[in-house]
């Protein structure tokens, strides 16, 4: 008893050493701290020993006071905070703080509490000041109500099922049916009120934060004094918070996942110097794709991987087509039949081709370069283009959504991800990243709208969603990947072609997989099966 009591002991002394360094915003001398905790020199020193072992607390050389340590940071944020919740909501709270005067705060759900993570004091002298870290009820809360009535049905239910509401004032909500109209009216009108229900004399209005899946991170508020905070003042604010939140949602993600090597799989079989075009066979359950530079068409089945035709030229496109397999190459065009026997198509002239896709009504759509510069359209049964939209630089990978309305094109020039729907001659712009990202290359499509592509010289391939948000990205261990398609019986899997070509000994040294083809688990990094139309129906 004797041992555990004096344990207990050390650890008290420890957390009010760590207590009184991180109640000091400036840090805290040695002898500050005797002074304050009344500790002998010896027992102090060793704890603050121990405790900068463990980068608990550090040191300040300059200034010669201990001040929290970065492990610490880094702990509270791997426990309470969302990937760059704080960075995201920062602007955001200092522009309600200076808008209302008030204190604004971000606030994250914590079981079945709420819990403040940052705040931007009021400019008045009395204010609201609620304690970071410190944990408020969640029904009583503007914060709370607001995260309540952003969330599911059932996820809402699991945590007021097991609530006790308890009275904090006069005015707390403790009927149910009277808390859920609340959080209705909440949900509808886009914001939350705490009319003095967790403490007599101060109003809150809060709105939720949600990202672009509808997933609730956690709440935005301004709180102060009721008598200058009316609710007729609420009113007004409430829309200003709501769209506030909205924007910080805008900027958060599930990103950035890291793949480690036993979540991600080399698929059997020999390199390529340029792989590209992956598509997937319905018909034959198997993967096709190129080498585009030791020509070669290869298929990967329940065989195995291996060549299945081989080319004496540089292959420019491929695509799966009601006709076969089409293969463009610098000596014209050629069709494969289901052996991969060669077919060359004599009366398809020649193009400088940039891009290949099939139309899920089986129409086959190129974007070639012509004399007024670079054009996606139609190929009719000639090998003639009809021009539908018109670009200022090459086009590298086309793809239709399943329904055949909307067309994703990539310029790695610019870095554009261009739509355009069937019916419009307009070409729209719908994301854009800077050319340090490195070279947007081939396109996917998933069921939930969003569109993946492939970084070359960027070492990842990237999401966005329908409206152009970069919501994913995916670290990869080759610097070239090229392209990328779902594939499988029920097009769950997402495979990846990469280069090698042009890879110094350095890189190819510490990126040993490149010019494989890559193979990921959608289970594992949170990928949607894919449903666009790739090849024969």
């Amino acid at each position: 008893m004797s041992t555990a009591s004096e344990g207990t002991g050390a650890l008290e002394k420890a957390m009010d050493v760590l207590e009184a360094v991180g109640s000091s915003p400036h840090g805290v001398s040695q002898s500050g701290l005797a002074e304050t905790l009344g500790l002998p020199r010896t027992t102090l020193y060793r704890i603050i020993a121990t405790l900068i072992e463990r980068g608990m607390i550090r040191r300040d050389p300059v200034r010669k006071v201990y001040r929290l340590g970065f492990r610490y940071m880094e702990l509270v944020r791997n426990a309470y905070l969302m990937p760059d919740l704080v960075a995201a909501a920062s602007f955001e709270l200092r522009a309600l703080r200076d808008l209302t005067g008030e204190t604004s705060y971000l606030a994250v759900l914590d079981g079945d509490q709420v819990m403040s993570l940052e705040r931007c004091d009021g400019a008045h002298t009395q204010r609201s000041a609620a304690t970071l870290g410190q944990s408020k009820p969640v029904y009583c809360t503007g914060q709370g109500k607001a995260i309540l009535a952003a969330m599911d049905e059932a996820a809402r239910e699991d945590i007021l099922r097991g609530l006790t509401l308890t009275p904090l004032t006069p005015l707390t909500l403790v009927d149910r049916r009277r808390l859920n109209a609340e959080l209705r009216i909440t949900r509808a009108r886009g914001y939350a009120i705490d009319n003095e229900e967790i403490r007599t004399g101060v109003r809150c209005v809060a709105a939720a934060i949600r990202d672009h899946s509808g997933k609730v991170h956690g709440a935005l508020s301004v709180a102060g004094p009721a008598y200058r905070l009316t609710l007729e003042r609420l009113e007004l604010l409430g829309p200003e918070l709501a769209e506030a939140a909205r924007r910080v949602g805008a900027q958060l993600s599930e990103t950035t996942l890291r793949i480690n090597d036993s979540e991600l799989d080399l698929v059997e079989g020999d390199w390529s110097f340029n792989g590209a075009f992956p598509r997937w066979c319905p018909l034959r359950q198997a993967l096709f794709w190129a080498d585009t530079l030791a020509p070669t068409i290869r298929i990967l089945d329940r065989q195995g991987e291996r060549v299945f035709a081989r080319f004496d030229a540089p292959i420019h496109g491929l695509e799966l087509h009601q006709t076969g397999l089409l293969v463009s190459h610098a000596h014209g065009w050629s069709r494969l039949d289901e052996h991969g026997k060669e077919q060359p198509l004599a009366h398809w002239p020649g193009k400088p081709l940039q891009a290949l896709a099939s139309h899920p009504d089986g129409s086959l759509w190129a974007s070639l370069h012509t004399a007024s510069g670079y054009s996606l359209g139609e190929l009719n049964a000639q090998g003639e283009l009809r021009p539908t939209w018109h670009f200022q630089e090459p086009i590298n990978s086309v793809c239709w959504d399943a329904d055949g309305t909307s067309v994703y094109a990539v310029g790695p020039q610019t870095g554009t991800l261009f739509v355009m729907h069937k019916d419009s001659p307009t070409v729209r712009r719908l994301a854009t990243l800077p050319r340090g990202s490195g070279r947007l290359s081939g396109l996917a499509l998933d069921t939930q709208g969003g569109v993946w592509t492939t970084l070359r010289d960027g070492w990842s391939l990237v999401r966005f969603s329908s409206d152009g948000t970069l919501d994913r990205m995916i670290g990869l261990p080759v610097p070239g990947p090229t392209d990328l398609a779902f594939a499988g019986p029920d097009k769950s899997t997402l495979y990846i072609t990469s280069s090698r070509h042009d890879l110094n000994r350095e890189t190819l040294s510490n990126a040993p997989a490149s010019g494989h083809l890559l193979r990921i688990d959608p289970e594992l990094c949170g990928i949607t099966a894919h449903r666009c139309h790739w090849g024969v129906r």
